[in-house]
């Protein structure tokens, strides 16, 4: 009793601070009284009351971190896929019940408040949310860090759908006031490109840029669990050098007057721009380092106030480049202490190599970045000629090594070689790296790559986005589990409980009436809670083959159709994701997902028992409601193709069991939540590398299945694209010629454990039960604890 008073109390006593700094911010931040403050006015000054409680322990997080001369850590990303920032700041400081009494006694709704903050728009899918997961756990460890990355204006798109095709548009999410962040005018560097290099009778060398942009810093505090350490998300924006040309603009051209603002802003505008033409490509390069040179110089920069010897660089800075995007820092850094600094270079480079750790993300060579050497050293002219140091450098270490070969420069060579550490993000997709991706390399350093499986933020995963789901887990094991996940561990021991089940199957019932709720509320259909919620939400490729998943689709609707009086199991096939706006193929399988739907959905024969739903605009706010509403996970890429998936951790946390291969975690996860709690199927990776030395596989594979075959005969005929009968003929002669990523070889495997998820799920206390020991067993899959590997194995910290 004494408790809960005494909890009581303080969330009376934080509810009140809360009100008061809403009621304050809302007069002199937005300049409102209550009476006329719009939803917008409210939402930001909770957002500045949060962030105000926030500031604290930010500042002596930092103060402890120069007090201790810790070591830092510099996490460099292309993407921070943050998504909504009050959620975050209401769970990891305890203040959500605060909230939400607050703003009920100034009239306010908290859930709708939060709901109308924008997704900020700062990556695309499993790289950016990785890297936001990695930032809240290494607050959460207190361990000192910075995150590096971009300030997008738009991000990557925002996607609609006309006619089923989708439709790219800009992003608006700084439209409003980003309330959460910090602007550091003062903290900016001029970053150069272009020119040329001259050196000195003494040997020196001194780059000359035709062309520069200033990378001004905007900061955003990350607060971990329990509020008691914060570190610093910066992002840079590119600004002009000169704002305005008045003298053109006075001549009369007005357009012109602006280009260098135009130029400048173009850098840091969009997230990953079309490199399908040459001036793609050349954004792209010069986007790249602007992020990483103004990352590298502020962190020299730092560590320049705090020491003078150099050579405690390793000792004090451990820089991890996320995938191959920041691959640019290894000459960047080299680039400053040699030119900058007046080091040697085989010094500099070894320095270099002592702080600088790279995670690889992807088996696909061209996912690993080469630059033609044209295209490099026009762009950098000094840091081409720094990686053939570099390139010699590694050599005269291991051999007959290239980084520079046949008028490219290998960016995935160049980040391994000028590296101490690399990492694979899973232990077959390590193995992989080893003896796939860079084999040669391996072999001269052993020693190189280590694994570090992903992991997944439970704090927003699970605890913020699932509170039926924690409510249920707070009264079985108690509260302490967000930050030491493995303790749901205990809940296995419930798992035969019929009580604990029967709880269980509610929290999960409540998720799906949440999601069907908000899918009609968005204008989408009305679906059936009783029916399998089948979820594949992610970026849309073709080894993670949603292809495979809408072919089996239309092969199941076609059996429903042939048997209509049977007793079929509903089922809501859930698809989300994007697809890069040059990736035609990726395109044309989310117009057939939306055509099928479009038949299936309006087909009175299979009404109840099938349906396609598709919302567009996928997003870290849509997985928050999906993901918990899930009950079957797909997972179901070519073997050998995913590195890891950490969607796949979130939905086994969130109950879902995995349907899936064999390939990136979901190896790991089958291991520990046990074969029978994951529906298995399809090749290995061996097996799939046998396969596609076997001419004729595809057809082959096609010709000994009818369902398949049939299904293919449909799409191709016009079936579900009757106006344009012609509109997917290249999609299946693909298949039938290529299919390099096994669509047809898998199939028949795919649609018979399918069917053995309709057999499961008619046992309702059985498929609780597997749901249960998903989420039991996978608390191995916290970031906490990847963070912990990365402190140990990686960093030195």
């Amino acid at each position: 009793m004494t408790v809960a008073m005494d909890a009581r109390t303080t969330q009376l006593a934080d509810a009140h601070v809360i009100r008061q700094g809403v009621e304050r911010h809302l007069k002199y931040s937005m300049g409102k009284d209550p009476e006329h403050a719009s939803r917008y006015d409210w939402r930001v000054a909770l957002s500045l009351t949060l962030r105000d409680r926030i500031v604290d322990p930010w500042f002596e997080s930092t103060r402890q971190t120069y007090a201790e001369q810790r070591k830092r850590v510099y996490y460099l990303s292309m993407e921070f896929l943050i998504g909504r920032l009050i959620q975050d700041a209401v769970t990891n400081l305890g203040l959500e019940d605060a909230c939400r009494e607050a703003l009920a006694d100034l009239g306010q709704d908290a859930d709708l408040l939060m709901s109308e903050e924008p997704d900020a728009a700062l990556g695309n899918g499993g790289l950016g949310r990785l890297a936001a997961c990695f930032l809240d756990s290494l607050s959460t460890l207190g361990i000192a860090a910075y995150g590096y990355g971009v300030r997008y204006e738009h991000g990557l798109f925002r996607q609609s759908f006309e006619n089923g095709r989708q439709v790219e548009e800009a992003e608006d999410w700084l439209q409003q006031e980003h309330p959460w962040e910090f602007v550091r005018p003062e903290v900016s560097f001029c970053i150069g490109f272009g020119g040329s290099t001259t050196t000195s009778s003494d040997g020196r060398t001194t780059w000359q840029p035709a062309e520069f942009v200033i990378a001004q810093a905007y900061d955003t505090p990350i607060i971990g669990w329990e509020g008691r350490w914060a570190n610093t998300l910066r992002l840079w924006a590119a600004k002009p050098t000169t704002i305005f040309d008045l003298h053109r603009f006075n001549a009369g051209e007005y357009a012109a007057a602006a280009e260098p603002e135009a130029l400048a802003r173009t850098l840091s505008r969009v997230l990953y721009p079309d490199d399908t033409t040459e001036q793609g490509k050349e954004l792209r390069l010069k986007q790249e380092y602007f992020f990483t040179a103004a990352s590298i110089q502020d962190l020299v920069a730092r560590f320049r106030r705090e020491y003078d010897d150099l050579r405690l660089l390793p000792e004090r800075v451990a820089i991890q480049m996320n995938d191959t995007h920041p691959a640019i820092a290894a000459p960047e850094l080299v680039r400053i202490l040699v030119d900058d600094q007046g080091m040697a270079m085989a010094a500099a480079i070894e320095l270099a190599h002592g702080c600088l750790a790279y995670t690889n993300h992807t088996l696909l060579p061209e996912a690993l970045e080469s630059w033609s050497v044209e295209l490099f050293r026009r762009v950098l002219p000094r840091h081409f000629e720094i990686v053939q140091q570099i390139e010699a450098w590694a050599r005269a270490r291991a051999g007959d090594v290239s980084i520079i070969e046949h008028g490219v420069v290998k960016m995935g060579d160049l980040a391994f070689l000028a590296s101490h550490r690399v990492n694979g993000v899973s232990a077959l997709h390590t193995e992989l790296v080893k003896r796939l991706v860079f084999r040669d390399l391996h072999e001269r350093h052993p020693e190189r790559i280590v694994n570090v499986t992903n992991g997944v933020t439970p704090r927003r995963w699970l605890h913020a986005c699932n509170p039926s789901l924690r409510s249920l887990i707070n009264d079985t094991i108690g509260t302490e589990w967000p930050d030491q996940l493995e303790r749901l561990d205990a809940l296995a021991e419930h798992a035969d409980s019929e009580e604990f089940r029967h709880r269980y199957g509610l929290a999960k019932r409540a998720n799906k009436a949440r999601l069907a709720r908000w899918l009609e509320a968005d204008g989408g259909p009305r679906i059936d809670c009783d029916a399998i919620f089948d979820v594949h939400i992610k970026r849309i490729h073709e080894y993670k083959r949603q292809l495979l998943n809408i072919l089996e689709t239309i092969a199941q609707w076609n059996a429903i159709r042939a048997e209509p009086t049977k007793d079929w199991v509903p089922r809501v096939k859930i698809f989300g994701g994007k697809a890069a706006p040059g990736y035609y193929m990726a395109k044309q399988i989310i117009r057939l997902i939306n055509d099928v739907a479009a038949v299936v959905n309006n087909d009175p024969v299979v009404a109840g028992r099938l349906m396609v739903v598709y919302p567009d605009n996928y997003n870290v706010s849509m997985a928050e409601v999906v993901i918990p509403a899930s009950d079957l996970s797909e997972q179901i890429s070519t073997a050998g193709k995913e590195a890891s998936g950490t969607g796949n951790m979130k939905f086994a946390l969130n109950g879902a069991p995995t349907i899936g291969t064999l390939d990136g975690a979901n190896i790991e996860i089958r291991d520990r939540v046990r074969p029978e709690n994951f529906f298995l199927f399809g090749l290995t990776t061996d097996e799939v590398i046998e396969r596609r030395q076997q001419p004729g596989y595809a057809r082959a594979a096609i010709e000994a299945s009818d369902r398949l075959a049939h299904a293919l005969d449909q799409v191709a005929a016009g079936r579900f694209s009757p106006e344009e009968p012609g509109r997917y003929r290249d999609l299946v002669g693909n298949l039938y010629d290529y299919d390099y990523f096994m669509v047809t070889v898998d199939f028949d495997a795919y649609f018979a454990t399918q069917r053995e998820v309709d057999a499961a799920y008619r046992d309702q206390e059985g498929w609780l039960r597997a749901a249960i020991m998903n989420t039991a067993r996978v608390g191995w899959f916290s970031s906490d604890r990847a963070i912990r590997q990365y402190a140990t194995e990686v960093w030195g910290v």
